[in-house]
């Protein structure tokens, strides 16, 4: 089986304490055509001896400033040459055998663009949490409740990439939501496989986690482009819908887990609200 070329982009900054863990479960796949690539910020910790220590299974790698992770990444995807490509932070994982899953889905499904499976959550030490199991890609429920794709999950061939410009270096935190719904846009053939594919770590340090008021800020730049404005008529109303619409689904798929700390989320979550209201006092402001 002539399995096609995977580009892995691992964009890292300071991340000793996970980095070698992330790139062994990339190398341990053992996956016949790889293109392993990691683009480090210039960390002063001691990343830059771990990269060496498997410089001999890694295509590229670079340690210097790069401007942020955004930028990394569109480094590492200018020199990959892989006709599948996905991104993984450094403090993420690959679960056995997911790219394997992966090349051979792309193989049998010459006319999809891009596809994604479900998490496996983790702690800092790499405990189980609970599995974080997803629903299709719907583009209105996406919109109206907030980008639920795992993106260390998501892999696309490079022609959906490529026509849409790749990832935006004006977004710091939600460029893979940017991403995917460009790829929506342009009309691209988004699935999704019920297979656990990575494990994705919470911790308090985590960069999402710290900055999760910039993060919606962000999510509301993006859907704006769409909506022509930064809150639509009857918002409040739709997003109760959706999240309506998008638990139900959920639970008819069976994607909840007794572990998984009960998270339906309510209908009633502000969602973006906060988001603009902020919007809406700094352009107050602004104004003035």
């Amino acid at each position: 089986m002539n399995l096609p070329k995977i580009s892995v982009i691992v964009p890292s900054y300071n991340q000793e304490r996970f980095l070698e863990a992330t790139l062994r479960s990339i190398l341990d796949q053992n996956y016949p055509n790889l293109e392993l690539i990691v683009i480090d910020g210039g960390s002063k910790d001691g990343s830059v001896e771990i990269i060496r220590r498997y410089s001999s299974q890694i295509a590229y790698w670079v340690s210097e400033p790069d401007g942020g992770q955004t930028r990394g990444l569109i480094k590492g995807f200018n020199r990959s040459t892989g006709d599948i490509q996905c991104w993984i932070n450094s403090d993420d994982l690959l679960r056995p055998g997911s790219l394997r899953e992966v090349g051979e889905y792309f193989l049998k499904h010459p006319g999809v663009d891009m596809v994604y499976g479900d998490t496996l959550w983790v702690d800092g030490e790499g405990n189980a949490i609970a599995p974080r199991r997803e629903i299709p890609f719907n583009r209105a429920l996406w919109m109206y409740t907030y980008n639920y794709i795992p993106g260390m999950s998501a892999f696309w061939r490079k022609r959906i990439y490529d026509k849409v410009g790749g990832l935006d270096p004006a977004f710091d935190l939600s460029m893979d939501a940017d991403l995917w719904i460009r790829f929506a846009y342009a009309g691209a053939r988004i699935k999704h496989m019920r297979r656990l594919w990575s494990c994705m770590r919470f911790y308090a340090e985590q960069k999402n986690t710290r900055l999760r008021d910039k993060t919606y800020l962000e999510d509301l730049r993006i859907r704006e482009r769409y909506w022509g404005t930064a809150k639509p008529a009857f918002y409040t109303l739709k997003r109760r819908l959706a999240m309506s619409a998008r638990t139900l689904w959920r639970v008819v798929l069976g994607c909840y887990s007794p572990k998984e700390k009960i998270y339906i989320e309510p209908p009633s979550m502000p969602g973006l609200e906060p988001a603009m209201a902020q919007r809406k006092t700094a352009e107050v402001t602004t104004c003035k």
